[in-house]
């Protein structure tokens, strides 16, 4: 067991939980997931305001001091959270408790074994053009960001005020950062070097909005932002050849975050083999479906603007009329809204990357991974009643959920008849699987050290079908570099497809005689956007995931 677990949760949970499973009918009167312990918001409220650091002169403050001072404060919230009587509590209470203990064992290993803020210069990334398509941004994320994608120009009054105590900030951020910044993951430190260098580039962007250069005072911190990133691009630069050390975490820290943060029963060999069959199955249905196709027209291509904008807005009403049609899931009047600003435009042969080639082809594959946009604008329109699950969990916990159900229904859809009528659009589908699942493998093997991070780029590419990831490298240098920023963020998609894949048939079989597919989405759906693990225990009363995760941390 790695060293700090045995330090800090060796006393963590004496739990008798009680395993109820009840039938199918009355699944939904028990675990009411909209209401929770009063209790429990409390202690939620006390540790978000904990997990947000300090300020040093205006800005987070990341220092090994400080973290130091802040642990007898964790030790106390993580004892009042271990005090709390919950045996008796209804399932869906002890998931939310759950949710709590999962983010302060993230803090934990953050602290401990991950140190993004002492290894990452990514992790000081502190403008981002667009918003996640997931509940917060991918990998590990300073508290001092700027949402640039969140402001309209010319800006209103309190946006300008907003934007230029953020720009403010970014100089102290980065003086601080080179005190912080005192690791020696050599790989993770020359990737990180190229986002802070693409900032510097965001940053002149804003130069050229509308009347921002009328504004003498914002164009100063404008330049004076500009000049910091650009010093701290240098900085990191000339220190790169004093790294040496590995960037990977290791398969056992690895299994452990896993398991205990982001809930994944799974260790790092069971999703090596695990992402070794997945592998193996989209290429041999790949070629199954192009022997069956063989006699049908290749699909080709969108020449141009207009034909690209008709094939994507038919897409993109095909499936939405699927779904509903078909009874997926409950269609809501913002399905379309959603989807609607992400279908794309034409690019041309040359520049398009491995999604958008796809798109070009048939852009039905991709948009039903867009189901994301879809949750985070239920998000918006009907947020969770309960609390803790209203909002983005901490330290991409959400990971497996979001991205594994995105990646799986493009599979389930598939299966449920989306291709009827564009049969060689199947492909697409198993392909896609292939690149999820060659790139999780390759970072599977960067995080055990195995193999650098330019050999699992290796792995990604080779074993993507039709060579659709040698076309454009800045998505596999994208990628990669995240997935070894945050682990498990690599595997997740193929994790959680399993996972997913694991609780449709738990839940069948608790219902067999009247499952549909509409009630499984809007159950999922109902739960908000939480490990899958949670919602089998919640939906099916089966705690044995869960169970396997507690052994694993020696906590029985």
């Amino acid at each position: 067991m790695i060293y700090f677990i045995q330090k800090y949760l060796g006393k963590l949970l004496t739990i008798v939980s009680l395993i109820v499973v009840f039938s199918s009918s009355n699944l939904f009167a028990q675990y009411d997931s909209a209401v929770t312990r009063p209790e429990l918001v409390e202690l939620f409220n006390a540790w978000r305001s904990f997990e947000v650091p300090p300020l040093l002169n205006g800005v987070p403050d990341y220092s090994k001091t400080t973290f130091k001072k802040r642990e007898s404060r964790y030790q106390a919230l993580r004892a009042q959270l271990e005090k709390i009587p919950k045996e008796e509590w209804s399932v869906s209470e002890q998931v939310d408790w759950h949710l709590i203990w999962a983010e302060m064992n993230g803090y934990l290993f953050h602290s401990k074994i991950l140190k993004p803020s002492e290894r990452d210069p990514a992790f000081y990334k502190i403008v981002w053009s667009s918003k996640s398509d997931v509940p917060a941004h991918e990998g590990p994320t300073h508290h001092a960001i700027i949402e640039l994608w969140e402001y309209q120009f010319p800006l209103d009054s309190p946006s300008l005020n907003s934007l230029s105590t953020a720009l403010a900030q970014i100089p102290e951020i980065y003086k601080q950062a080179k005190i912080n910044l005192t690791g020696n993951a050599r790989e993770l430190w020359i990737a990180g070097i190229r986002d802070i260098q693409n900032q510097s580039i965001l940053l002149g962007t804003l130069l050229e909005k509308p009347k921002v250069s009328e504004n003498t005072i914002l164009v100063d911190l404008i330049d004076s932002a500009i000049k910091a990133t650009d010093e701290f691009a240098d900085w990191l630069e000339k220190q790169a050849s004093k790294k040496t050390g590995p960037s990977g975490i290791g398969k056992e820290n690895y299994s452990w975050y896993q398991q205990n943060v982001h809930l994944v029963p799974l260790t790092w060999e069971e999703e090596v083999q695990l992402l070794k069959r997945e592998l193996a199955r989209a290429w041999s249905a790949l070629k199954l479906e192009e022997h069956r196709n063989r006699e049908l027209p290749v699909l080709k291509p969108a020449e141009n603007s207009k034909a690209y904008h008709e094939l994507a807005e038919k897409a993109a009403a095909e499936l939405i009329n699927f779904l509903e049609t078909n009874q997926i899931v409950t269609v809501k009047p913002y399905f379309q809204k959603a989807l609607k600003p992400h279908l794309g435009e034409f690019i041309s042969a040359e520049r398009r990357n491995f999604f958008w080639i796809t798109a070009h082809l048939d852009p039905k594959p991709l948009f039903s991974h867009f189901y994301h946009w879809f949750e985070l604008e239920r998000m918006i329109e009907e947020p969770h009643p309960n609390p803790l699950r209203t909002g983005a969990l901490l330290y991409n916990i959400f990971d497996s959920r979001s991205e594994g159900l995105a990646t799986a229904v493009e599979e389930i859809f598939m299966h449920a008849g989306l291709y009827e009528k564009n049969p060689r659009a199947r492909e697409i589908v198993y392909i896609l699987i292939a690149q999820r699942a060659a790139r999780g493998l390759g970072s599977l093997y960067a995080h055990a050290n195995l193999m650098t991070m330019e050999d699992a780029g290796k792995i990604h590419a080779e074993y993507t079908p039709r060579g659709w990831m040698k076309t454009e490298k800045e998505l596999l240098l994208f990628e990669q570099h995240l997935y070894l920023r945050q682990p498990g963020y690599g595997t997740s998609y193929i994790t959680g497809k399993y996972l997913i894949e694991s609780l449709m048939m738990e839940a069948a079989r608790a219902k067999e005689s009247n499952f549909s597919i509409q009630w499984f989405f809007d159950s999922l759906n109902k739960r908000g956007n939480i490990p899958v693990s949670l919602v089998n225990w919640e939906l099916t009363g089966d705690y044995s995931q869960l169970e396997k995760i507690k052994k694993s941390a020696g906590l029985f």
